[in-house]
């Protein structure tokens, strides 16, 4: 593009933008560094890192393509954004499977080094297509080539480092054109790359090609000329305190130390790995110093068995998966809840059956959570609604595990755990403590009694094996009632059956009320749970600002529901639920509280496009919607 006038900043409310390439050009250290720099400017922002599923797919095709977007803003915002208003592509392969998202008159940036023959043919474009020249992207986007490649290489040509570590910091010098367009200072990135590889990794040198990378493509967005126009983002007004940038899998971990501090109680988290829960495990074993106990098990089997053993010795037993692994612990979760012990289950979900879209995120383990087991095993089913919300869930499903000594699964999914929001830390010191009690005498005059409930909240007593005078014995057969004996009597399994159901179905004791948001006068209310809570409070404000807005509420317990759920919906003409499967919380609804539910569906892989949603419920307010 031809030189054009001095590039003047232009104030915006928001940005979304897309850094994109093969899944070995650092796309998600890049977004992330732009990230980082800007919560440190103060912006509200969402991130959205998108990763490709095969590990080691063929450099330049579309399957290893990885992206990362974020919306940044002045205001309050929930998502990643829908359109993007710039995206930085680095290959063919990105331009292709990521142009059609960007919004017309938005920015394209192509590293035009890449765009050769070769790399168009990987892409899959036609002998003889250049994407580049294409009238009606050009007419359609800003469009600006530059060669990146090169312009790396020249940055870098009088340093020691082979050609191979210099392409590696393409990305770097594509992050500092986006810090000049965006007006983003370099400092953050500069010490992030200084701590990182000078002082972590002893690569003083590797630091170095990366950040003079990173200043010559700042220095190339201030003196190419190329570029009509900058642009501001001023900070967000937020409430005030200290923040930070936290993904939901970071929140859960930090979530468990606090748990285990409140409880007074060490932690053991045994995990498999797998995508996209790994990273529980990964940071939790590096919290040993606030009493957090990792082993990485075998197999999914052996991790949940592991867990449980902890719950017997005494610890909160803990262990994480995805929908895949889930499926392998039915077994010994139902043991978990015919032994009533506390048992906390993390699941984040992904896209599926089997191995599915392992980087893409859904919501179908929904059903599988609540019954996914052998026989009547009634368990605790909750769900974290944004990155954020996943420390408070955490704490959640701790302290309803050890009050009511059953198993309690926790559902996140990959958009939350893998996404970024700013989180403000909270004072720990305003968290109630969880009042854990272990007997050290018997409960009764005929002796220890170890399936004896409590008036209140229906568990059994949680004993320390080797506590004097309370030996019991336990196992997956049925319980008499009271004693634990073996029991195969048929009025005694029904007894304790409808006993075990009752102590999950009394834990509605401790879900507060839900509250209703948006136009109380509405007669639609929309219903979300789990991640699609982002995308539904942007549609309900998107309805609002055309004057008629729905009033909208969001789920975090879902076995039990809170208990002025089936009140709530027979308050309404309309309840319209969307969510990212094939309509599980619907059915529930509908079984439970014999109410007709509008239920909004689909399985992309990601959460809903704001817009869309907000014409869906547009429709089902009018009658439209099937």
């Amino acid at each position: 593009m031809s030189a054009q006038a001095p590039a003047q900043p232009v104030q915006l409310d928001s940005v979304a933008i897309r850094f994109c390439g093969d899944s070995g050009d650092g796309m998600q250290l890049t977004g992330g560094q732009f990230t980082n720099t800007t919560a440190a400017i103060g912006n509200d922002f969402a991130t959205f890192p998108d990763f490709p599923a095969e590990i080691r797919a063929p450099r330049g095709t579309t399957f290893g393509v990885s992206g990362f977007q974020i919306q940044f803003s002045s205001q309050q915002i929930h998502t990643p954004g829908d359109a993007i208003n710039a995206m930085v592509a680095m290959n063919p392969a990105a331009f292709k499977m990521n142009i059609s998202d960007v919004e017309p008159g938005g920015i394209v940036i192509a590293n035009e080094d890449e765009f050769t023959k070769v790399n168009l043919k990987k892409a899959g474009y036609a002998e003889g297509e250049e994407p580049l020249d294409d009238e009606e992207i050009n007419r359609r986007y800003q469009l600006f080539r530059i060669p990146i490649s090169r312009l790396t290489r020249e940055s870098l040509a009088d340093s020691e480092m082979g050609s191979k570590d210099i392409d590696r910091c393409r990305n770097m010098y594509a992050l500092g054109i986006a810090y000049w367009l965006y007006q983003r200072p370099l400092e953050h990135t500069i010490e992030h790359l200084e701590n990182y590889f000078r002082d972590k990794k002893g690569r003083p040198d590797i630091a170095e090609i990366n950040i003079r990378a990173l200043k010559a493509g700042y220095h190339f967005g201030e003196t190419a000329e190329m570029f009509p126009t900058r642009f501001s983002v001023a900070p967000a007004t937020m409430e005030p305190g200290l923040y930070r940038k936290i993904s939901g899998n970071e929140a859960l971990v930090i979530g468990y130390a606090a748990a285990s501090r409140l409880a007074d109680k060490e932690i053991l988290f045994a995990g498999y790995p797998i995508t996209p829960a790994s990273d529980l495990l990964h940071g939790l074993s590096g919290l040993k110093h606030f009493g957090v106990q990792t082993f990485q098990a075998e197999d999914e089997i052996a991790a949940v068995c592991a867990a449980i053993g902890a719950s017997f010795a005494g610890k909160i037993g803990m262990t994480g998966t995805s929908g895949p692994g889930l499926a392998l612990k039915g077994e010994a979760m139902g043991l978990a809840m015919m032994l009533e012990l506390p048992l906390v289950v993390v699941n984040v979900q992904r896209a599926g059956p089997s191995t599915g879209m392992p980087t893409k995120t859904e919501q179908a383990d929904l059903l599988q959570a609540m019954f996914g087991r052998s026989g009547e095993a009634p368990v605790i089913v909750l769900a974290a609604s944004s990155p954020s919300d996943c420390f408070d869930s955490a704490i959640e499903s701790v302290r309803l595990a050890t009050r009511y000594m059953c198993p309690v699964i926790l559902l996140s999914d990959g958009g939350i755990a893998n996404g970024a929001e700013p989180w403000r830390i909270p004072d720990l010191s305003t968290y109630e403590s969880m009042e854990i009690e272990h007997p050290t005498e018997p409960n009764s005059e005929d002796g220890f009694l170890p399936y004896l409930r409590d008036e209140e909240t229906l568990a059994r007593p949680w004993v320390v094996p080797g506590t004097p005078g309370l030996e019991h014995r336990l196992g997956g057969l049925e319980k008499e009632a009271d004693t634990g004996n073996v029991c195969y009597d048929g009025d005694n399994h029904d007894a304790m059956t409808r006993a075990r159901q009752a102590k999950v179905d009394a834990a509605v004791r401790d879900i507060p009320p839900l509250e209703v948001r948006g136009n109380a006068s509405s007669s639609t209310l929309v219903l979300g749970w789990g991640g699609t809570s982002g995308a539904i409070a942007s549609a309900v404000a998107m309805l609002e600002a055309e004057g008629d807005g729905p009033a909208y509420t969001h789920l975090r317990h879902i076995n039990p529901f809170p208990g002025n759920l089936g009140e709530l919906l027979a308050s309404y003409d309309t309840v319209v639920v969307p969510e990212i499967n094939m309509g599980q919380l619907a059915l529930l609804l509908r079984a439970k509280f014999l109410k007709e539910i509008v239920s909004i569906c689909e399985m992309k892989g990601r959460s809903f496009n704001t817009a869309e949603l907000a014409g869906r419920i547009r429709d089902a307010m009018k009658g439209g919607a099937e």
